[in-house]
């Protein structure tokens, strides 16, 4: 009988351990996942609300809903009918795109240099791109304004209005930012690749083309989609140079929309910003794998 009534009460003890699992289940590991969910419902909301926007055919800010009565197309028709969308959409992107390789490019140059050379100026020069890092932009732009004002007097297709001139600040923008952490993916490379490659006749610029660009791809793909997010979504500089309507950038072009009267295009912008959304997206899913094999490959050289 005694055996028989602890074999009876055994499941009693299981369901009343079950409650204190789940307790310490959660306290453990099931809030993360409540944070989780809120922070990723908090992140969607403007998402949303802008989709939402963008198909809603009243195009004004007060009648926006989350879900849209009647959703049509309308928004992005008269996008692209009453203003020149594409245009400022090739500007931006041939813009984002050229200033971001030739960046890169540079970038990478300076920073094998200052990892692998031993030059006079070389700690003067690090310690002048970290400072110049410092201070914004923008806080420049006086000065460019007065530089590209005698440029165009001299070479007037790289001056205002013209996006070479813009090209130029956009790459010299961002040289320094990228030099600096592509020279700290540098010094996790082995030197002994180097010394191996030298011995074998190779120079330096064998070095960095065939062995040194194809290990550091992943900071490549990090940088690359830094200066090429940075570069579509600047505003400021392109509003000061660029004022002709064909030369437009998205973001000059889109601001223009509810710079005057907000509500009556608030719909042809939020079409605007999903369309503008697309090229970065794209860049960064084709660029994830680099990104991804960058940060856990970065976490263990040395």
């Amino acid at each position: 009988m005694s055996a028989m009534s602890t074999y009876a009460e055994a499941p009693v003890a299981n369901r009343n351990a079950t409650p204190k699992t789940k307790n310490r289940w959660f306290a453990q590991v099931g809030w993360r996942h409540v944070v989780g969910v809120v922070a990723v419902l908090f992140s969607l909301f403007p998402i949303v609300f802008v989709i939402s926007a963008a198909f809603n055919p009243l195009g004004t800010l007060s009648s926006t809903q989350l879900l849209p009565t009647g959703a049509s197309v309308e928004n992005f028709r008269n996008l692209f009918d009453n203003t020149a969308f594409g245009h400022w959409f090739l500007n931006s992107l041939l813009l984002a795109g050229v200033a971001s390789f030739a960046s890169i490019f540079l970038s990478s140059l300076a920073a094998y240099a200052f990892s692998r050379m031993r030059f006079a100026g070389r700690r003067v020069g690090l310690l002048a791109l970290l400072l110049i890092q410092m201070f914004p932009q923008f806080l420049a732009i006086v000065a460019i304004f007065l530089i590209f004002t005698t440029v165009t007097d001299l070479w007037p297709s790289i001056g205002f209005n013209t996006p070479w001139g813009l090209f130029l600040l956009y790459m010299g923008g961002a040289l320094g930012a990228n030099t600096w952490l592509m020279k700290g993916f540098f010094d996790t490379l082995p030197k002994e690749l180097d010394e191996s490659a030298t011995m074998d006749g190779a120079s330096h610029v064998q070095v960095f083309f065939r062995i040194m660009l194809p290990l550091v791809a992943p900071i490549l793909a990090v940088t690359g989609l830094l200066a090429f997010i940075g570069s579509i979504n600047e505003f400021i500089l392109a509003n000061v140079f660029l004022t002709e309507p064909n030369t437009k950038t998205l973001a000059v072009g889109m601001y223009g929309l509810v710079a005057g009267e907000r509500n009556n295009n608030f719909g042809m912008f939020a079409a605007g910003t999903l369309l503008t959304a697309i090229p970065t997206v794209l860049v960064f899913q084709l660029l994830q794998r680099y990104i991804v094999s960058g940060l856990t490959a970065g976490a263990v050289k040395g």
